[in-house]
Order: structure tokens, then C-alpha cells, then sequence
């Protein structure tokens, strides 16, 4: 279970009918099935994108990046980031950015954005706030 961070940009959003969720993650990733249960559950519209089938575009990377840090973003601990060996990698943000576009099972999961309102990772209380 990761730790989740989200911010709120703005006030809390209106009714639940009225918030639509983008989440970006894979189905294999057991917090991304959970962010996705916790929304549908609420009657939240969501718009998944599954990773595996299409990237996150370096701008909608780069929202999560500027609010939360890079290294938020990137899931040291994941099994791509071993295969690939980056371990010792000592790379600039910039570089980070580009290779998290190229390699999106490198992303910590889920990312979940409402227009303003991001969250990183499995982040329920931050995403309580969003529906309350």
C-alpha cells in the first residue's frame, strides 16, 4: 500500500455529480483497482487511462511533477525500475520527466487529477475531501 499525496488547488468541488476523475495507472496495480472503486463507488465519473495501452503525455506528467516533486512521481520500488537497472541512475528532473513518458510503469500509481486537484498514489483522504 503506497502513501498517497494530493493537494486542493481550490475548495472542495460541489456535488458528486458534477466532478469527473482522470486516473492514470494499470489494472495490475491493486491501488490503481482501488482508486478506481473508491470513484465509481461515489457515482464519480472516471476516465481511465491504462498506461499500458497509452502514456501520460510529458505535459499531463509535468502538472504531477511541478506539485509534487519528480521523485514523487517515480516508483523507485517498482519491477520496471529494477529490470531497467536504474538504481544508481543519477539523472536531472528534465531527464526523469522524458523517461517516465517513455517508461509510464515507472510512475507511482495511481495518478488521479479533477481539473485542479491532483493527487500521487493511493491518496483515499485526500480524494474524500474532493467528494465531500
Amino acid at each position: 500500500m503506497g502513501k498517497g499525496r494530493g493537494e486542493t488547488l481550490t475548495g472542495p468541488c460541489g456535488h458528486r455529480g458534477g466532478m469527473d476523475v482522470q486516473i492514470f495507472g494499470i489494472q495490475k496495480s491493486a491501488d490503481t483497482r482501488k482508486a478506481l472503486r473508491f470513484f465509481k463507488e461515489r457515482r464519480v465519473g472516471v476516465h481511465f487511462v491504462d498506461l499500458k495501452v497509452r502514456a501520460a503525455s510529458k505535459g499531463e506528467l509535468s502538472r504531477f511533477a511541478q506539485k509534487f516533486g519528480v521523485e514523487a512521481i517515480l516508483d523507485r520500488d517498482s519491477k520496471r525500475f529494477r529490470e531497467l537497472g536504474l538504481g544508481p541512475a543519477h539523472y536531472s528532473e528534465k531527464r526523469w520527466l522524458d523517461l517516465l513518458v517513455e517508461e509510464p510503469l515507472l510512475l507511482t500509481m495511481p495518478l488521479v487529477r479533477s481539473k485542479n486537484l491532483l493527487s500521487v498514489g493511493l491518496a483515499e483522504e485526500v480524494w474524500r475531501e474532493w467528494v465531500s
